[in-house]
């Protein structure tokens, strides 16, 4: 089952596209959706290197029950850090401020006008 980073060219997200985790892309339809559907958005940032960005990966985004519970409660959006460093910047700021720490692959639940409200690092 392929999902909207199919066409994307990073292969930090490519390697995501067969995921069972409905992602989109950082994009304005997904900010949209979530907007208009009110609900919170799942925001996962890694990169193509990153050792525990891969088992994450098939821990949980490869996982059905995983992936079933992610696209009923929430908009799921995949950045490559390397592709998009002001998102990696930004959001790394308010893990570290929300949590006291950092790392990859990181994870961050946003309110629809994306707001942080929690937070963590695999």
């Amino acid at each position: 089952m392929a999902n909207r980073l199919q066409h994307e060219i990073s292969p930090y997200l490519l390697q995501h596209a067969d995921n069972p985790v409905d992602w989109y892309p950082w994009c304005e339809e997904a900010w949209r959706r979530a907007r208009d559907e009110q609900r919170p958005v799942f925001l996962s940032i890694g990169y193509s290197a990153c050792h525990w960005c891969h088992v994450m990966a098939h821990e949980s985004f490869e996982d059905d029950e995983i992936a079933r519970l992610l696209n009923d409660q929430f908009i799921s959006i995949k950045v490559d850090r390397e592709e998009r460093p002001d998102l990696d910047q930004l959001y790394m700021e308010a893990v570290q401020a929300i949590s006291g720490n950092g790392g990859w692959p990181m994870s961050v639940f946003l309110t629809p006008e994306q707001e942080p409200f929690f937070s963590g690092t695999y």
